[in-house]
């Protein structure tokens, strides 16, 4: 096959999204004679057809549908490849992409982040941090495309090397007047009588539960299913449901909003946060000094 130009891509995209070759010309700035051009050459670099034309536009076909999945990655990967490189230009000497779970973002990755940027011999560095669910950072960077990735420490880090970082504990919030709050100790499984609002099926959180569940012979009651921790919070605050999320993310919204906070009592509620990458002694610079640090932290995190 013939290399693909990414001129046809983004325009292959734009005419997928646009659902009509008139509107996306317009969108592109460009004759619609034009893009029926391109898009014929693609298929004929491709050998099959990509889109179906009906009566008021066109849509993927299945191949279209796998070339307009590729393409959008490739194109965003492009844009990724032209601002790092546009970084340098500004003057910046290093770069580090770190993928992180939700919770691991909602904690203190931020702030021991900036921390980093803030120190002498760092100001010429930059850290861009893009949220992923457990099983993407480690895929992602297997696949080498970011250097560090952060994530519980029981996610499958097969042929990837991994550092300690920080750790966390779960917690049941609840609205205030919730019958658990009553409890001197509270267990997961207490929890399981009451609906709960949990995240996306994808997130490690939620794995855990159900298998927690599972073990104690009852359902995961689901009322609702959110895609990060306030919306969730803000379910509890309504009497909707109850929450299992990590304490230190709950606590503040929790305090500014009159919910309760319970530690869970099971082991299993601690949780390690690693740092995973694919050759310590293969970083950048840049990347071996920043997990220089978050490793750093988080010894003087367990030491507490």
């Amino acid at each position: 096959m013939r290399d693909l130009d990414m001129t046809s891509l983004r325009l292959y995209v734009t005419v997928c999204e646009a659902g009509n070759i008139a509107r996306a010309a317009e969108r592109a700035n460009i004759v619609g004679s034009a893009i029926s051009k391109r898009l014929a050459q693609l298929e004929h670099i491709v050998g099959t057809p990509l889109l179906v034309r009906e009566r008021r536009g066109v849509s993927p076909t299945a191949a279209g549908e796998t070339l307009l999945e590729h393409a959008r990655a490739i194109l965003a990967s492009s844009a990724r490849v032209e601002r790092d490189m546009a970084a340098y230009a500004s003057g910046i000497q290093g770069q580090v992409r770190v993928l992180a779970t939700a919770s691991v973002l909602a904690e203190s990755l931020a702030e021991d982040v900036a921390a980093f940027l803030q120190a002498p011999g760092h100001g010429s560095i930059r850290v861009d941090m893009e949220e992923r669910v457990s099983q993407d950072v480690v895929r992602d960077v297997r696949e080498g495309i970011a250097a560090l990735g952060i994530c519980w420490d029981a996610a499958d880090y097969r042929d990837l090397q991994t550092r300690p970082y920080r750790g966390d504990r779960l917690a049941v919030v609840t609205h205030a007047g919730h019958p658990l709050t009553r409890r001197k100790r509270v267990r997961f499984e207490d929890t399981l009588d009451y609906e709960h609002v949990n995240m996306p099926a994808a997130s490690a959180v939620l794995r855990m539960l159900q298998e927690a569940a599972r073990g104690c012979g009852k359902p995961l009651r689901h009322r609702m299913t959110v895609s990060n921790f306030d919306s969730a919070f803000r379910v509890v605050a309504a009497g909707l449901a109850i929450s299992v999320a990590p304490a230190e993310v709950a606590t503040p919204y929790a305090m500014a909003h009159g919910l309760q906070v319970l530690p869970l009592a099971d082991a299993w509620s601690r949780r390690r946060f690693a740092i995973c990458m694919r050759d310590v002694q293969a970083l950048p610079a840049a990347a071996r000094m920043l997990l220089d640090h978050l490793v750093a932290i988080g010894a003087k995190d367990d030491a507490r």
